[in-house]
């Protein structure tokens, strides 16, 4: 037997860089509802109880009120205390936006890609949204840590947080879960006895499927013993530093480009998007259990420079075959990806968290027959 162990790690909106990642991708919205044809490449910095932004737009309409947008966002994220983390009332906020650069409209404005790159798609049969199984459970352990600190089930818990499953797979397949880490920021003086007791009842039970632990599973939480010093004051956070979290926790290749805070023009983002709504759809049209698609770009060209297509062994037509009907059946032209997945609307504040793939709402995620 083909028996290994994988990891994979998610993150829950309070997270340093993922707060960073939620203001950059709301200024982004706040300027798509004005004009469908921004430009936009932002980033958001986080330091103890400060917040830098700078990038570029360019767009038509109203100015946005960036500093009144991000007091907002941190609120909804739940920092108001200085003294442990950030407090979205006091905090200094410092903006340093420009815009685009004419060397690099040249090209976009006439449909061509708004930077070199490579990107991956992904997808594989190990769950029923067509994603690795350790990442999965680890966004649903990130987001139901988010859901139990909002809806107060347990109160005391802050906005910063992390979680982590290790998988034991057996010939390719999920077997069990071998390691369960959780650490979750607390106010000060919670017992560590208490904060495991909750985590594990109204956390870890209601998401962890009761065949996948055993006798045998090791389940921790908060290894440091205290974790009451959290968010941008204990750590640093930057827009684009959780590019694994955001994609398939390293299951699959990544081609480096982070998505938050970019519009749809960037193909890092728009053309890793349409390759993952290739790939789950390769997988759920049974053309194979396991999909991994790669695509370059030049900037200000069009049309892609190469595509290349893995499918493990798994597939039940050939991957020349597969090529093939990518490319009569979808138009990889950045403007071509920007119109079938609508990427011109403010749809990316829903995608910032608990990772860009794998959600059923998003236009990517939709399954056709092809």
């Amino acid at each position: 037997m083909n028996k290994y162990y994988f990891t994979s790690e998610s993150v829950t909106e309070g997270h340093p860089d993922k707060l960073c990642d939620t203001i950059s991708d709301c200024i982004l919205d706040a300027y798509l509802k004005q004009d469908k044809s921004a430009r936009v490449a932002v980033e958001t910095f986080a330091s103890g109880n400060k917040i830098t932004i700078a990038g570029q737009v360019t767009a038509k309409g109203k100015e946005v009120d960036i500093e009144k947008l991000v007091r907002e966002t941190i609120k909804e994220i739940g920092y108001d205390n200085e003294n442990i983390d950030m407090d979205y009332r006091t905090c200094k906020i410092d903006i340093n936006i420009t815009k685009q650069s004419p060397d690099i409209a040249l090209g976009v404005d006439v449909g061509g890609a708004g930077d070199q790159g490579i990107m991956f798609g992904f997808a594989c049969d190990e769950t029923p949204e067509y994603m690795p199984y350790a990442i999965s459970m680890a966004h649903k352990l990130s987001k139901r840590l988010t859901d139990v600190r909002k809806n107060k089930e347990i109160d005391y818990l802050r906005p910063d947080g992390k979680t982590q499953v290790t998988v034991e797979y057996e010939n390719d397949r999920p077997k069990r879960i071998e390691t369960i880490l959780v650490s979750t920021q607390h106010n000060e003086g919670i017992h560590q006895d208490r904060l495991k007791k909750d985590v594990l009842e109204k956390v870890i039970k209601p998401v962890i499927p009761k065949n996948m632990i055993d006798e045998n599973t090791k389940i921790y939480m908060n290894p440091t013993g205290k974790f009451v010093i959290g968010g941008p004051l204990g750590d640093t956070g930057l827009t684009g530093r959780k590019i694994i979290v955001d994609t398939y926790g390293g299951y699959a290749r990544h081609g480096g480009g982070a998505f938050s805070g970019k519009d749809a023009s960037k193909v890092d983002r728009s053309a890793t998007y349409m390759l993952r709504h290739i790939a789950k759809n390769i997988v759920a049209n049974g053309y194979a259990r396991k999909c991994e698609i790669q695509i370059s770009y030049a900037i200000g060209m069009k049309e892609p420079l190469s595509i290349q297509v893995n499918t493990f062994g798994t597939g039940a037509i050939s991957e020349d075959e597969l090529i093939a009907k990518i490319r009569k059946t979808f138009d990889l032209t950045p403007d071509g990806i920007i119109k079938y997945l609508e990427l011109d609307k403010p749809i990316y504040s829903q995608t910032t968290n608990y990772g860009h793939f794998g959600k059923e709402n998003l236009t990517w995620e939709k399954i056709i027959k092809f």
